[in-house]
């Protein structure tokens, strides 16, 4: 149990339509260790990104409302915290990177202020500021990082722009990183690289992970163990050689 760091029980979440109600999360179970990368995968609009943003929350409420379960996280119930609790674990205790980084990132600001922007809010020095940007720029693999400290979002390639979001999320040093198909946009090389980046991380800080995707030669390549979900239900849970070479829903 110890070794648990995230744990999802049985999780509903629906949403309120104009046509009644829809379930979009269905009994969701499944949990995640330290130092582990687990994947998600499934068809698009099964229920995969919303599984992910319940975890922090980030779903609309309402319409968007959880019909039961509980999500632990170091065994305190994120459905039970308060706005403060919730403010600590977004982007403090769980960093996030979503799909789509140029719609994630703000693009009328620099990069090198969107960065300096997390490191204030929490708490750090603005003397200090600059230079732990630059720093967390250089450790995701950012090349020539005081030249894109200073550019705009538009002026950087979408594997430049994804290596801005996970810096953000790496800020605070999550023991938790929630990766929402971070690759679905980039070409096979910066995929690649992308990746490799994810795995560095994992090596050198133990940061556990969750990928989330439809891509199965990203769950081959990174993950320890995999679900799998269909109309918003975990269908299949197990390791990646069993989930690939065992298939129980063909």
């Amino acid at each position: 149990m110890e070794d648990k760091i995230l744990e999802l029980k049985n999780v509903v979440y629906s949403f309120h339509t104009y046509g009644g109600e829809v379930k979009a999360v269905r009994d969701v179970s499944f949990e995640v260790r330290r130092g582990e990368i687990l994947g998600i995968v499934g068809e698009s609009g099964c229920g995969k990104s919303v599984t992910a943003q319940c975890i922090l929350r980030l779903n609309p409420e309402p319409p968007g409302f959880f019909g039961g379960g509980e999500i632990l996280f170091d065994g305190k119930d994120v459905l039970k915290m308060t706005k403060k609790e919730l403010r600590q674990l977004r982007g403090g205790d769980i960093g996030f990177v979503f799909q789509d980084p140029m719609t994630s990132l703000n693009p009328t600001m620099r990069v090198g202020n969107q960065i300096e922007e997390v490191f204030l809010g929490r708490g750090v020095d603005k003397k200090v500021v600059k230079e732990r940007a630059l720093e967390i720029m250089s450790q995701v693999g950012i090349n020539d990082a005081e030249k894109r400290y200073r550019q705009y979002p538009h002026e950087l390639s979408g594997g430049m722009k994804q290596r801005v979001m996970i810096a953000i999320a790496l800020v605070s040093k999550p023991s938790l990183i929630i990766c929402d198909e971070p690759t679905t946009s980039l070409d096979v090389t910066i995929e690649a690289q992308i990746l490799d980046l994810l795995l560095e991380l994992r090596e050198k800080m133990g940061t556990s992970i969750i990928i989330i995707t439809h891509d199965l030669g990203v769950i081959a390549r990174l993950c320890d163990r995999v679900g799998v979900m269909y109309g918003g239900k975990v269908v299949e849970r197990a390791l990646v050689d069993v989930i690939l070479y065992d298939v129980a829903d063909p």
